[in-house]
């Protein structure tokens, strides 16, 4: 090695040493014939000095220093750091390969645009504290492989190269050249192979896969994101659950040192949006929503009865605590938001005393309605009750963002707090009003539950028709979904037909996996955990490209490398592509 030792080890302990280091210069302080230099590695750093040395040293130079290490003088100890009670006064100073005019300094480079950064990524990931990430998504992979390995799992790498079979977003398409006019696609989940493994005999799976996905990017999307795919045999929803809850425990014991507990709440989809308006909920914090029908339907407000006697329709709404001394701007701030959110208004109540509401409109709720309205919500003197009439749907969902942004507004959700919680029952189609048909609401693999298609698929209530799908939950993000699988050659092809994909159609997408079904096809069930977005709530950080060490930005696009881009004519004339 060019090293004896890394910037971050030395100590008391090597006083007396003849050392050598190498790494970047970090920051250079001249103090008149004495020279002080901060000299940085991935495990720390260390200072130098040198006496009588003039130096044109330059920050991110990568050097090498050899020197005997001694004891810092008694008032300059730095204990911030593992090596600050030592130096290296340096014999030897070798540059190794100087450093071009910086476009940002390193250590503040999270304070620059986010464009430039990815550009000069390789920059950005010298700073300390974007290194930092990348080490806990390391050990939290590591983690992930200890605690499955000691529960019989095996980890099995699937293809890159695939078969298209949409799952809802877009597939990226790789085109074939040997087999010209034909493509493969990059997978946007190992789904069907992790099934083909259960059916194969391998009972318990698990693959830290890259997965891809043709989609407009948010803070939280990637075209290209690793998640914890897993599959096991022969279960219920109650031991996946329990093996998932016991890898996240031993994640946050290794990680930020928290302990969890288990085992995590449990919401049914339905319950989840009726206290919550998510299906997604944030339970830090509650606010819950409440309906209130037939409490203000002893009122004289007319917008109310006739959202109620419209029929499907209700009043609900949420009690935001200490927004009673809230300003009419801010009262209208919340109102744009709301219609923002798709409602056609906002009402409002400040909450004055244990029975008494201050309103524009509370003349037209009588005392009686006032004080219940007071005791459904629990309210005190100086809240502020929020209510919204619409459509249950529309209500719900509303209520569901307001709750949210108040709780921001307001600073009300602790910080440092990780809440877990499972949503389960989740409805097994959605209509499609666009095609007129209905949709799988997760996948087409997803098992119903089996009384409700007794019951129901033969009237064609299929809205009705609850599944056998489960999403984890983490501080109001999805961090992980899965559900028992179909493991039935008929009713797979039954679902493929409700969902209007033929016989012919099912066959030429999906007949690898209907044609693995002929051969005992065991019962199975899986999840996919996000592990970007995952190590982003456990940072505190706003974007999952904090915790990927190349990413592409908002528009899908990698600044430093400057892909996609074009390519030659000779290249698409091998592959029989034109460019229209």
């Amino acid at each position: 090695m060019l090293r004896t030792h890394t910037c971050g080890e030395l100590t008391e302990k090597n006083i007396g040493q003849t050392v050598t280091l190498c790494g970047w210069v970090d920051t250079v302080r001249d103090h008149g014939g004495l020279v002080f230099m901060d000299l940085r590695d991935r495990y720390g750093k260390t200072q130098l000095v040198r006496s009588g040395a003039v130096t044109d040293y330059k920050s991110e130079d990568c050097v090498q220093v050899t020197g005997t290490v001694r004891a810092r003088p008694k008032g300059t100890e730095n204990l911030k750091l593992v090596t600050g009670k030592i130096e290296v006064a340096s014999d030897a100073v070798k540059v190794l390969s100087a450093g071009a005019p910086l476009p940002f300094e390193v250590q503040k480079s999270r304070q620059t645009n986010e464009d430039l950064r990815l550009q000069y990524r390789y920059l950005d990931l010298r700073n300390p504290d974007v290194q930092k990430n990348l080490f806990t998504r390391h050990r939290v992979c590591q983690t992930i492989r200890r605690v499955l390995d000691k529960r019989d799992f095996i980890e099995v790498e699937t293809p890159i190269l695939t078969k298209s079979t949409p799952e809802g977003a877009r597939d990226y398409l790789v085109p074939s050249r040997v087999n010209q006019g034909e493509f493969f696609a990059l997978p946007q989940s190992p789904q069907l192979f992790k099934q083909i493994l259960m059916v194969s005999g391998f009972d318990r799976y698990f693959q830290i896969a890259k997965c891809f996905r043709d989609e407009d990017l948010r803070a939280d999307r990637q075209p290209e994101f690793t998640q914890l795919d897993m599959e096991m045999s022969f279960l219920e929803e109650d031991d996946l659950f329990g093996v998932v809850e016991e890898t996240l425990k031993e994640i946050l014991k290794d990680t930020p040192g928290l302990s969890l507990k288990t085992p995590f709440p449990r919401l049914t989809y339905q319950e989840a949006m009726n206290r919550f308006g998510s299906d997604k909920p944030d339970l830090r914090f509650g606010m819950e929503i409440k309906e209130v029908g037939t409490m203000v339907g002893k009122s004289e407000f007319k917008i109310f009865e006739d959202v109620i006697a419209a029929g499907g329709g209700v009043v609900a709404g949420i009690c935001l605590s200490g927004g009673g001394d809230i300003s009419r701007k801010d009262i209208d701030g919340l109102i744009e938001f709301s219609k923002a959110e798709g409602a056609s208004g906002l009402a409002y109540f400040k909450v004055t005393s244990a029975s008494a509401l201050d309103s524009p409109i509370a003349k037209f709720f009588p005392a009686v309605s006032q004080a219940e309205l007071v005791n459904l919500f629990g309210a005190k003197p100086g809240d502020l009750l929020l209510l919204i009439a619409d459509q249950k749907p529309k209500t719900l969902k509303v209520l569901g963002a307001l709750r949210l942004h108040a709780a921001k507004w307001k600073n009300i959700i602790p910080g440092g707090v990780f809440n877990f919680s499972w949503v389960t029952d989740f409805p097994l189609f959605k209509y499609n009003e666009e095609e007129k048909r209905w949709d799988s609401e997760h996948h087409p693999f997803t098992a119903p539950n089996e009384a409700d298609w007794k019951k129901f698929k033969p009237s064609g209530e299929f809205g009705k028709i609850r599944s056998r799908a489960y999403d984890l939950v983490l501080n109001g993000s999805e961090i992980a979904s899965g559900s028992v699988r179909i493991h039935d050659e008929a009713l797979q092809k039954e679902i493929f037909e409700t969902i209007g994909l033929n016989a012919k159609e099912a066959a030429a997408r999906f007949g690898f996996l209907l044609k693995a079904f002929e051969f005992g096809a065991p019962p199975h069930g899986g999840i996919a955990l996000g592990i970007d977005r995952i190590l982003a709530i456990l940072l505190g950080l706003d974007s999952i490209r904090e915790v990927i060490a190349f990413p592409k930005n908002q528009k899908a696009v990698c600044p430093m490398t400057g892909a996609p881009s074009p390519v030659s004519d000779r290249q698409l004339k091998e592959l029989g592509i034109k460019i229209r």
